[in-house]
């Protein structure tokens, strides 16, 4: 399964809601499509029915009129009353009960509803059974806000929220759309607002290579850097992991699982001791050992925790001492299911530690996915990967189309 397919398929909520409120938008004053009973619809009828009705014309005439005269006949043999007998009664009567099936059908091409046309023939010619009628609605300054405020509740934030309207909305006022080229529209604004920050994890030279990750906690950290790791000594780097998570005995073990399924030697350190010393020691034994990654762990903590987020200056402060560049990058996890609050975790982590890139988690548990591209449009800082799931493939470099598509619930 291609990981734009398990996108799609888990980011449910978010693409759900955006499908709900574009068909109940569009329904709000949309009308059907004209194209959908236009004329050459209607002409591939009666193409495949006359040769049918054809057919079946002269075997009713022969048996009706060798019957009706027989029945005529006996009657009077006066001249005058022979044609009103020859009119009414073997033209109207009789052959009504017979022909009147032939005689309704001859006509059909020029009064056929366009409502069978709409689920029957234009339904078979687009390849699809039941209904198929599209509703479209013109675009107007009512509709644009009702855009505005489905994408302000994906937590989209709301300038983000007014730029994609607006640009979606540029030089089309007035024109039918569509719920699926609105998706289409949509879809692509804001795939140029993420494209400028969609770039992978920058490797250098230089060895070690040292990741510091941070995030608040339950934003999934740990996991993140058990599946970077695995990626990165797949693709045939030499990677270390220190757990600098000393004070979550869990946080240790759960580091430990994921170094011995890809690996990776996991350096630790007795519960309760300070992380910045671990780091320091770290990367003294990944500087001897000429290994290409160094990859940090550290606790989760609260933005709002100021002792906390002293504790990460301290690690910065000491990796900086060993080698002045470290850390090289600092990826900051952020969990998607806390929507706009991810916004303020950004402002602070970036003033801390001076945070290099994102790696967005959690996309498959919640509607508020478009948080991430406020994100994008607010600080402009490269995102590096996101995540559906807890699988080892469940981590993906970014593309910027495929979220998009994905956010909207569009097919492509």
């Amino acid at each position: 399964m291609s990981f734009f397919k398990k996108l799609k398929d888990r980011m449910l909520r978010s693409s759900s809601k955006i499908d709900e409120g574009l068909d109940a938008i569009v329904s709000d004053g949309g009308a059907p499509a004209p194209e959908y009973i236009d004329v050459p619809a209607v002409e591939a009828e009666p193409v495949s029915v006359e040769p049918v009705h054809t057919d079946a014309i002269p075997e009713p005439p022969e048996v009706n009129l060798t019957s009706e005269p027989a029945a005529l006949e006996p009657e009077p043999v006066v001249e005058e009353p022979i044609p009103e007998v020859a009119e009414p009664a073997p033209v109207v009567a009789p052959r009504a009960a017979v022909v009147a099936p032939m005689t309704t059908l001859e006509p059909s091409p020029l009064e056929i509803d366009p409502a069978p046309v709409k689920t029957g023939l234009l339904g078979r010619l687009m390849g699809r059974g039941g209904e198929s009628i599209v509703l479209r609605r013109a675009l107007d300054d009512e509709m644009v806000e009702q855009l505005e405020e489905l994408l302000i509740s994906t937590d989209m934030g709301v300038d983000t929220a007014l730029r994609v309207t607006a640009n979606m909305a540029e030089g089309r006022m007035g024109k039918k759309l569509s719920t699926d080229e609105i998706k289409a529209l949509m879809a692509a604004e804001i795939a140029r607002i993420m494209e400028p920050v969609a770039r992978p994890m920058p490797l250098y030279a230089k060895k070690p290579q040292v990741v510091l990750v941070v995030g608040v906690n339950g934003s999934g950290k740990t996991t993140t850097i058990g599946k970077l790791a695995s990626q990165f000594k797949a693709a045939g780097k030499t990677v270390v992991i220190a757990a600098g998570d000393t004070f979550r005995a869990a946080a240790v073990e759960q580091l430990q699982v994921w170094g011995d399924r890809a690996g990776v030697p996991v350096l630790t350190a007795p519960e309760g001791s300070d992380p910045a010393s671990l780091a320091y020691d770290a990367m003294e034994q990944a500087h001897r050992d000429g290994v290409d990654l160094l990859m940090i762990d550290t606790a989760g903590r609260l933005q709002n925790r100021a002792d906390l987020m002293e504790e990460l200056t301290k690690i910065v402060r000491v990796i900086r001492k060993k080698d002045p560049d470290a850390p090289h990058n600092t990826l900051l996890v952020l969990d998607a299911t806390t929507g706009q609050n991810a916004i303020q975790q950004v402002k602070v982590f970036q003033e801390l530690s001076d945070v290099s890139g994102l790696v967005m988690t959690k996309l498959d548990g919640t509607a508020k996915g478009g948080v991430l591209v406020a994100l994008a449009d607010k600080f402009g800082l490269p995102i590096h990967a996101i995540g559906v799931g807890e699988q080892i493939d469940d981590l993906a470099p970014f593309d910027p189309e495929d979220f998009a598509n994905a956010l909207v619930g569009r097919d492509v």
